[in-house]
């Protein structure tokens, strides 16, 4: 009873300390000042676009659904920022992999510290700004085959790709800010505020088809949405903790070590990454449709219509979806967490793990354990992940159009933004 008392008494504090300290409070307005420039620049449409053909084209388009996601809903509205930081996403996945094959980038990113990962991030900039370039392309090529976007001159395309790598750049330098003069992942804010600005959009089409006849169907479908906000919640924040023990050593006559604390092993290591990865996959074949249902060959178009026809409402579809979260968990928690450094870094400082040898059998340990916390958080991000495609399935309700990985990501960056906050008011009870 005491400790909740307690608990309860700290949480009040840290509440009053970030609502009185002035520092706290300006770092707070400043991500709220940085939300109301990204949702202006939002607003700012392209030139050359059809509304009346863009509004056809997006009503059945997942693809663009799920690219807006990390756009803000810059890309439902073709506006300056149309991209988002989707092409920044795209370089650091592609970065993440290339430690995988390359030895050097790998090292740069985990033997060189702080100053490895500036410059593995700068590598990554330089990279989103190439595949913004991409995207740009292949957006014009994309909404001109559909009639949505109207480029007569080369002089208008290549205006048009110029205007929407700047405004990549330009909301991947207001995510900086954010991380620097703010609170947060500056990133994860933008790709948050995204989310959030959707919610009224599906609120309102909710109320607009209300039908008292299926309330029950509204209040399940609220219940589910909250206890997978839950559970979310839960699984992002468990640990499995190994238990590590600095051995007593003696230094100009000082002794030092003989302490215990642990290492902790996050369920959800690999983050929402898995799933964004999976996502990105899945989108190729609704992009090469678009484009081999254009052809005049018939077997391009015959691919085309099957590659059409492969979206969430096809079994397959949620199925291979399943898979490949999976796969992707523990290769994204493999490439980030590196058993067999840990162990080395242990044991370089007088440290090990009860009952276990020091080097190869610590990192042995440490793997087999990581395995098979992997595995829940494979499960749990995999079936969050389809639940909303089977849901809407079978109830039909435009409310699970949300989906898993917006819940995913909403849960993650709160939850990250919680223990940034509680930091900044634990520095300032001293």
């Amino acid at each position: 009873m005491f400790a909740y008392i307690f608990m309860l008494d700290t949480f009040l504090k840290k509440v009053k300390i970030i609502f009185t300290d002035r520092v706290i409070l300006s770092r707070i307005g400043f991500v709220l000042l940085m939300f109301i420039v990204f949702r202006f620049l939002g607003t700012i449409p392209l030139p050359g676009i059809d509304p009346v053909k863009l509004t056809q084209f997006l009503s059945n388009n997942q693809f663009f659904a799920f690219l807006s996601l990390f756009s803000g809903g810059g890309l439902t509205q073709l506006s300056l920022v149309a991209l988002g930081v989707a092409p920044f996403i795209t370089s650091s996945i592609i970065m993440q992999l290339l430690t995988v094959l390359i030895p050097s980038i790998k090292q740069m990113y985990h033997e060189e510290g702080e100053a490895g990962r500036k410059k593995f991030n700068q590598y990554s900039r330089f990279l989103a700004v190439g595949m913004a370039i991409i995207q740009g392309i292949g957006l014009i090529a994309l909404l001109s085959s559909q009639g949505v976007l109207f480029l007569p001159t080369l002089f208008s395309q290549v205006l048009f790709v110029a205007t929407v790598v700047a405004g990549s750049v330009l909301v991947m330098w207001i995510g900086e800010l954010i991380s620097e003069f703010g609170i947060g992942n500056g990133i994860s804010m933008i790709v948050f505020a995204g989310i959030v600005s959707a919610i009224p959009n599906h609120l309102s089409q909710a109320a607009f088809t209300f039908d008292a006849s299926q309330l029950p169907l509204y209040i399940a479908i609220l219940v589910i949405l909250f206890l997978m906000i839950f559970v979310s919640v839960i699984i992002t924040e468990a640990e499995r903790p190994i238990p590590v023990h600095y051995a007593k050593q003696v230094r100009s006559g000082y002794q030092t070590g003989g302490t215990d604390t642990y290492i902790p092993l996050r369920i959800a290591q690999a983050g929402v990454m898995p799933i964004i990865f999976a996502g990105s996959i899945l989108q190729i074949p609704q992009i090469l449709a678009m484009f081999f249902l254009k052809s005049t060959n018939t077997t391009l178009v015959a691919m085309g219509t099957r590659f059409k026809d492969f979206n969430s409402a096809n079994l397959w579809y949620v199925i291979l979806y399943f898979v490949l979260i999976f796969f992707f968990t523990y290769f994204y928690t493999a490439v980030t967490f590196d058993a067999e450094a840990m162990s080395n870094n242990l044991q370089k400082n007088g440290a090990f793990v009860p009952g276990v040898r020091p080097g190869v059998p610590t990192a042995d340990y440490v793997a087999t354990i990581l395995s098979r916390t992997t595995f829940f958080g494979a499960v749990f991000f995999s079936v969050i992940a389809v639940m909303p495609f089977i849901l809407q399935r079978v109830t039909g309700n435009a409310l699970f159009a949300l989906g898993g990985t917006a819940i995913l990501i909403a849960v993650s960056v709160c939850t990250d933004l919680i223990k940034k906050l509680s930091a900044q008011a634990s520095m300032r009870e001293y």
